[in-house]
Formats: C-alpha cells, sequence, structure tokens
C-alpha cells in the first residue's frame, strides 16, 4: 500500500509534526510512504529534505493550477491508493479526487479549539467529507463532532497524537544559569494563552531560582509584539523562537506548561512526558486524560492557581519527581509510535 502525508507546510506544530511522523512511521508498517508539503517547507523539512519520498509543490494560493497538477502527477506516477490528508489540505485531497484521481482520501483533523466545536463553520466540510473514505480525529470531541455534525457514516477513528522516543540527543543548553528551567513549547498565538503563564511566572520569579523558556513560531501579529514586550521587559524569560529539534532543549530543562485556553491533544505534552520533566496543563481538550493524576492539571485563564502549581513542584521536588517518572511511563506505553500505529494499522486496513 502506497500512502501520501498531504500537509501544507512543515513549520514545526503539531498537525506538521505528526504529518512527518506518519511519513517516517510508514516502513514499519509496512507502506510504501510519502509526504507531500504544498504551500511552504519550514524547518522540519530539514529532516527529510533528501528523501525520496518527500514532494514540494511550491504552491503560491488556493488556485494555482501548477502546484495542483504537480500533485496530481505525484498521485498517477507513485500509485497512491490513499493521501492521508492533514487539516485544510483535506480540500486539494478531495479535488484530486473529484477530477479523476483513482485514490482514496482519509482526513486527519487535528483542530485544535475543540472547547468551541459548537462555533466551527462546518459547510464546506460536510460537503467535502462525501468524498472522504475514513476520518482520524486526534481527540474524542473531534471524533463526536464528525460523528455528528458531519454525519460520517465510514470508517472513523479516535487516534492520539504519538511521540518518539530520541535515539540519541545533542542537549542544547538554556540561558539564564538559573537552577531551574521551566518551558513552554506552543507556538504564538490567543488560543495559547502565554500571557496566564508570563502573568503566573512573575508570582513565582522572584521566590526562585528559576527562568522561562518560549518555544512556538509567531505570525508578527498584534499578540506576538504584546508577547514579546513582556520577554524584553523580563530579564528571566527567554524567547526562543520556533526549532525543528525541542527535544535537545526539553533535555536540560526540568518543568513543561501549557496554558491554553483550548487544545485538541498537544503534542508538546507529550513531548514533555518522553523528556521525563513534570507537567502542569489547564483543563482543555484531552489533557486530562492524558495527565490523570501524573501531573498537575488547573483551570484555563486563572494565573493564580497556576502559580500556585509551580510553586509546588518547586517545593516538593521529590513528588514533582516522582509524578514524572510516572507521567515519562504512560507516555511511552499509551502515546509512542509502536502503540498508536498499531491501531492505525487496524483502521488502515477498512479502507
Amino acid at each position: 500500500m502506497r500512502i501520501l502525508q498531504l500537509i501544507d507546510t512543515l513549520n514545526p506544530g503539531g498537525a506538521e509534526r505528526m504529518a512527518l511522523n506518519y511519513f517516517l512511521a510508514g516502513k514499519k508498517c509496512g507502506f510504501e510512504s510519502y509526504i507531500a508539503v504544498s504551500r511552504e517547507e519550514g524547518f522540519l523539512a530539514e529532516q527529510i529534505r533528501y528523501s525520496p519520498g518527500y514532494k514540494f509543490l511550491k504552491k503560491s494560493n488556493a488556485a494555482d493550477l501548477l502546484a495542483f497538477y504537480k500533485l496530481k502527477k505525484i498521485i498517477s506516477f507513485h500509485k497512491i491508493d490513499i493521501i492521508q490528508a492533514h487539516g485544510s489540505s483535506l480540500f486539494w485531497a478531495v479535488l484530486c479526487k473529484i477530477t479523476g484521481s483513482k485514490v482514496k482520501v482519509v482526513w486527519h483533523d487535528h483542530y485544535g479549539d475543540s472547547e468551541n466545536l459548537d462555533k466551527r463553520k462546518s459547510v464546506l466540510l460536510k460537503k467535502a467529507s462525501r468524498y472522504f473514505d475514513g476520518i482520524i480525529s486526534v481527540n474524542n470531541n473531534l471524533r463526536n463532532w464528525a460523528k455528528h455534525t458531519l454525519k460520517f457514516k465510514k470508517p472513523l477513528i479516535y487516534l492520539p497524537n504519538f511521540v518518539n522516543q530520541p535515539i540519541s540527543l545533542e542537549r542544547k543548553e538554556l540561558p539564564g544559569g538559573c537552577q531551574f528551567k521551566i518551558v513552554c513549547v506552543a507556538n504564538l498565538r490567543p488560543q495559547k494563552d502565554h500571557f496566564t503563564l508570563i502573568k503566573a511566572f512573575k508570582v513565582i520569579q522572584h521566590k526562585f531560582d528559576v527562568s522561562l523558556h518560549l518555544f512556538g513560531r509567531h505570525s508578527n501579529d498584534a499578540y506576538f509584539f504584546e508577547v514579546k514586550s513582556l520577554v524584553e521587559n523580563n530579564p528571566g524569560i527567554f524567547y526562543h523562537g520556533e526549532v525543528s529539534t525541542v527535544m535537545n532543549f526539553l533535555a536540560n530543562a526540568n518543568m513543561g506548561v501549557l496554558s491554553s485556553n483550548s487544545e485538541g491533544l498537544p503534542l508538546a505534552l507529550l513531548e514533555y512526558g518522553m523528556a521525563g520533566l513534570p507537567v502542569i496543563c489547564t483543563k482543555v481538550g484531552e489533557c486530562s486524560n492524558i495527565i490523570e493524576d501524573d501531573g498537575i492539571l488547573v483551570e484555563a485563564n486563572n494565573p493564580e492557581e497556576l502559580a500556585l502549581a509551580m510553586k509546588y513542584y518547586l517545593e516538593n521536588r521529590e513528588k514533582s519527581k516522582q509524578d514524572s517518572i510516572n507521567f515519562n511511563r504512560r507516555i511511552k506505553n499509551d502515546y509512542s509510535e509502536e502503540a498508536i500505529l498499531s491501531e492505525f494499522q487496524k483502521f488502515i486496513s477498512k479502507i
């Protein structure tokens, strides 16, 4: 079986990392594996740039016929059986099918604002879903939404994101010289609510030898410039931008935090666990189900509660260590490549 991952970009983000993960894991499943990036390559492309299965379409806009027919040629030449379309790339996958490409389409839904699915625009998705042969949802809310809102009757599965255990790590130092380093891996956009995290950090930073390190892509918008101003005015906070190998930095961190007001299934949380970090996260999306009792869950938009949680781990190092060990074990058992790919293979066999 030949499977093509289709994704808009390979800028570091949850959907992009998962498209890359599925591409790299294809051979382990016994598939011929390909990946087509339509619009922008991004940092993650450096990992696969010279792979024969990697294709870049150089799409300039939604109506770029040259890029579209390049995609159709790839499907035809490599005899692709299934397009696994991530996020909004589903529309070009469906158009390929409508215009005669003999291919099946599986939509991989990574929609992050799963707390507000009632506001999600569904008219075009309902029309497109007629051409889907299967849907993969990254959390149960999205699965239920596809079942009831799209009224999808074909194979439908909740498959959590997965993370690989690095074979080797090139440990990257985190600046600041502090004893305790807190990290947050989240692209800079309102959904991730960095302001709550920064407010909470200000509460604890004068009581402990601690620094805060932010990783993630920005869009040069008002949100970014407001966060940037707060970072520049606080010597204990560092913004590192987007990086292709965040695990190298997590290896030198002491705590992982997410302060989002909405999530799907954040890959960052799995990466914290794989890196052996104690975690603090808001009660959104699948976060509660991932962490259970092996971390600290707080309400969204509550800097006071988040500050208390960070203070608790800073003052209770043994508890922090034990929680990190338990969470690391949970991630390796339930969210590893091996665990998820087994379910993926069963699902694909039904398509």
